[in-house]
């Protein structure tokens, strides 16, 4: 009988494990949770989601949009349970975190091919296996990994943003619409004036953060792609205008005119009666986020469900470790997902566990397979991180600047962004239409 571990039941461990109990494999699944959890977990759950409640863009010619059009033609389990638990969100698509995680609890123990065992793991277990214990894992388990890989692993911290209760936003100040009015308008808008921006910002910059204890401040990183709010504000006073507060696309219908600056607030669960401040990760105190984030216009008396919260994660130098399936170079028994990887996001880590998944799979049964072709965003995000030649290697999220160039039209005309992003997606979605129907297609 084939068997293989898998440590760690967040999104792309769930999908690891998901892949390889399908191909027919004995899965035992290593859960720490409810024994103990990390800073940023709550829930004993599985796939819990701890910053925002949204996988991106749906859209065929969007990163993300694509990144999931893939995933589904290799079977995601994520995406299915997402789509059961989706709350309305425009053009993107969010969910109700804690029926998401129960959708995805419920899935992977009821499968006859997966055990799983509850307790913290802090050694790397025998035999064919792979770790997605996420950029929190635990102390004794990052050491043995530590010890494994020979190779010194990276930290950064990320941020996550504050959720208000939506019965205690200022109606008559805020307003629905989405950015350009693509999708249902079921953001919430705050719009600001020159004046309320400018006192706004003053408060941001000036706030006390939490305050490091030493062994953090010397491993303090901010990752670009999760910076808090006040060390991006900190940047330029106009810089918030072009990030999370850019006002382009949004017509306040009170006024009939774009605002100074616009913060937009995401549905946070299928009852519609939390919302999270969408782009607003933040180190703040709570007190602080009280404070400041109380002169944002409609949310004056708002209600903190949760206020926002860094925490230190970390992830391994897998240029030099990992081969472009997630594979340990140095002992091919062993494989990486998820975001200890490098890569960055929801989807893009359930995507790495079920690369990993299907292709230990297929080893164990004596198949070896490549990964998805590099035409496909799955594809472009497995060679991203593996690649040798990256020296200072960051964590990296989809897009569309990943992907081989698409040919160009003949001489005298260019593509337009539109043409150019429609042609990539359609080359992805028929590359990966092949890979999966060529290594798949009689499961």
């Amino acid at each position: 009988m084939r068997k293989a571990w898998v440590a760690g039941a967040g999104l792309a461990g769930c999908e690891a494990a998901w892949a390889l109990a399908n191909a027919g494999v004995q899965v035992t699944l290593y859960e720490m949770k409810p024994q103990r959890y990390s800073p940023a977990h709550r829930s004993p759950d599985f796939a819990e989601l701890v910053c925002s409640n949204s996988f991106k863009a749906t859209r065929h010619i969007s990163a993300a949009g694509l990144l999931k059009e893939e995933m589904r033609l290799l079977g995601s389990l994520c995406l299915a349970c997402a789509d059961g638990s989706a709350v309305s969100a425009g053009g993107a698509l969010a969910v109700d975190r804690e029926e998401f995680s129960r959708r995805m609890t419920r899935k992977i123990e009821e499968h006859p091919g997966i055990t799983v065992v509850r307790g913290e793991v802090t050694q790397i277990p025998q035999g064919e296996g792979i770790i997605a214990t996420g950029p929190l894992t635990s102390q004794a388990l990052a050491d043995a990994v530590t010890a494994l890989c020979g190779a010194k692993t990276l930290s950064f911290y990320d941020a996550s943003a504050p959720i208000v209760a939506k019965d205690s936003i200022d109606m008559d100040r805020v307003f629905f619409a989405t950015r350009y009015g693509r999708g249902e308008a079921d953001y919430i808008n705050c719009p600001f004036d020159k004046e309320e921006y400018e006192g706004f910002y003053d408060a941001l910059v000036d706030a006390k953060t939490v305050e490091l204890r030493e062994f953090e401040r010397e491993f303090f990183r901010v990752y670009e792609g999760c910076m808090p709010i006040e060390v991006m504000a900190r940047r330029g006073r106009d810089t918030l205008r072009f990030g999370p507060m850019r006002p382009v696309g949004i017509t306040n219908p009170k006024t009939g005119h774009r605002p100074w600056a616009n913060i937009q607030l995401r549905r946070e669960n299928a009852g519609g009666s939390l919302y999270n401040l969408v782009g607003f990760q933040t180190n703040l105190t709570f007190p602080e986020q009280k404070r400041v984030f109380s002169m944002i216009p409609g949310l004056e008396a708002a209600e903190f469900y949760r206020y926002g919260v860094m925490h230190r994660n970390t992830f391994l130098d897998s240029p030099r470790l990992l081969d472009s399936r997630f594979c340990l170079r140095q002992e091919e028994q062993i494989f990486f997902a998820g975001q200890m990887t490098g890569v960055e996001g929801y989807m893009e880590s359930a995507a790495s566990g079920m690369v990993a998944g299907r292709v230990l799979a297929a080893r164990l049964a004596g198949r070896d397979i490549p990964s998805p072709p590099p035409q496909t965003m799955v594809g472009a995000l497995c060679r991203t991180v593996s690649d040798p030649g990256v020296e200072d290697f960051q964590p990296m999220g989809s897009n569309m600047g990943l992907l081989p160039p698409v040919e160009e039209p003949p001489a005298g005309r260019r593509m337009g962004k539109e043409e150019r992003y429609t042609a990539l997606a359609d080359r992805a979605v028929a590359a990966m239409e092949r890979y999966a129907a060529q290594y798949f297609g009689q499961e």
